[in-house]
């Protein structure tokens, strides 16, 4: 078992901000584990940052077992958390089951479900059965086409009242955490209040008891990322310098020098192992 849990989560609400950041392969998820991060995401974002999709409608259970099994391999302390992506949990309390095994099966720690009282049965039979749960309300990307778009949640007294309840169900259903995104501040510090799970939000404000970050967004990989998310290196023009200069010293040969090969020191040697293999292979 890895040194962060479920338990040890809920626990840390109100003594100690969790930190939780997507990771979608072995390299990136081994960064953030040594690096001290609390929870390593495998993100249905991956659509989106990984296989340059425009949502995440289109990500396939199979998709997120193959990316969790890569990220379990890594990690060895934070707590691995995978997405159940749209349509896998939706269908039946019995397919979302299903799929939820297959997470854990793969290497999950816990899994992530967008929405909140409208899976409450299906939270409560997860749990029951030994899969920690994490909830997620507010905006909820899986359904943006209802919601009108990626839009900052919480303006009306009917949206507040349905991030309420959607965490209060969770709670109840024994969620350990849940997830509030692109939320109000003031609503986000409301439901943080309200309830006794951790809140962990992206773009809900610093009321919270954690937050989280998609990999691509922290280090700068793609030249655009939300409006929420801060970065803190700017990766895109590191590595684009670093190709570009690959690229012209292979052009010009300056790639390789002598650093980075290996030839015979003797060349008569070389010479007369070369003309006997030459003859074995005849004309």
């Amino acid at each position: 078992m890895r040194e962060v849990t479920p338990k040890k989560i809920r626990e840390m609400k109100g003594r100690e901000k969790i930190t939780m950041i997507t990771a979608y392969d072995y390299p990136s998820a081994l960064l953030a584990d040594k690096a001290g991060i609390d929870i390593v995401f495998v993100g249905d974002s991956l659509g989106m940052v990984v296989y340059g999709d425009e949502n995440t409608l289109n990500v396939t259970m199979e998709q997120m077992v193959f990316h969790t099994m890569a990220v379990a391999k890594a990690v060895k302390r934070a707590l691995v958390l995978a997405d159940m992506p749209f349509s896998s949990y939706e269908v039946s309390i019995e397919e979302g089951v299903r799929n939820a095994v297959r997470l854990i099966q793969a290497g999950a720690d816990a899994v992530k479900i967008e929405g909140g009282a409208d899976y409450e049965k299906l939270v409560k039979k997860l749990v029951r059965m030994g899969i920690p749960v994490m909830g997620h309300t507010g905006l909820t990307p899986q359904r943006y086409l209802r919601l009108g778009g990626y839009r900052i949640m919480g303006e009306t007294e009917e949206e507040i009242e349905e991030i309420l309840r959607d965490a209060k169900a969770l709670e109840r259903a024994g969620a350990f955490a849940v997830v509030l995104e692109f939320t109000l501040a003031d609503v986000a510090k409301l439901v943080t209040e309200e309830v006794s799970i951790p809140t962990i939000g992206i773009g809900s404000g610093p009321w919270v008891d954690g937050q989280v970050l998609v990999w691509h967004d922290v280090l700068g990989i793609y030249e655009t990322s939300p409006p929420f998310a801060k970065r803190y290196a700017n990766l895109n023009g590191v590595i684009l310098k670093a190709l570009q200069d690959y690229n012209r010293e292979v052009k010009t040969g300056e790639f390789p020098s002598g650093e980075h090969y290996w030839e015979y020191q003797d060349k008569e040697d070389f010479g007369k192992k070369a003309k006997s293999a030459l003859k074995r292979l005849g004309p």
